[in-house]
């Protein structure tokens, strides 16, 4: 991969991390104050619902920190090593921590009786799409793996 690309990625990958951290910090807790005071039957929601966002906001930074590192192992030509399993496997406890976050934010929604159509379907969507990228995560897992083993054999005949 071309050094540019790594440094613009890299770049754009620390926008989005701080993006999120001041999302974190500001966004969240407001919105949540908002909607509090707008529908006060779903109020006693905003505590959880602050901490599960920030949560589950976190989770993609760490995902994005794990991008980076592999980026830079790829810049260092140190992609086919172990230590590009150790992030690829962080990424993919994030994204089934992820889904796991929808899933029990909707079952917090679902027991305060504030469940709508459109909060079903965000769920569903949520849920499926932390599936796919997770199974996604796993076959790019098999193919480093299979990539890895095949620069071991290289080796071995040079």
């Amino acid at each position: 991969m071309q050094p540019r690309v790594t440094a613009v990625l890299k770049t754009l990958i620390a926008v989005m991390i701080l993006l999120l951290l001041a999302s974190q910090i500001l966004v969240i807790p407001e919105v949540a104050r908002v909607t509090a005071l707008r529908n006060p039957d779903v109020a006693q929601l905003e505590i959880p619902g602050i901490i599960g966002a920030i949560i589950f906001l976190a989770l993609v930074q760490v995902t994005l920190i794990c991008v980076w590192r592999l980026l830079s192992l790829v810049r260092a030509e140190r992609i086919f090593s172990a230590d590009a399993f150790r992030y690829v496997d962080i990424i993919l406890w994030a994204l089934a921590a992820a889904g796991a976050i929808i899933a029990i934010s909707y079952v917090v929604i679902i027991a305060s009786r504030a469940v709508s159509l459109s909060l079903t379907l965000l769920a569903i969507l949520g849920i499926v799409v932390s599936a796919a990228l997770a199974l996604l995560v796993v076959v790019l897992r098999g193919l480093l793996r299979k990539a890895l083993e095949l620069e071991q054999d290289m080796s071995e005949v040079v």
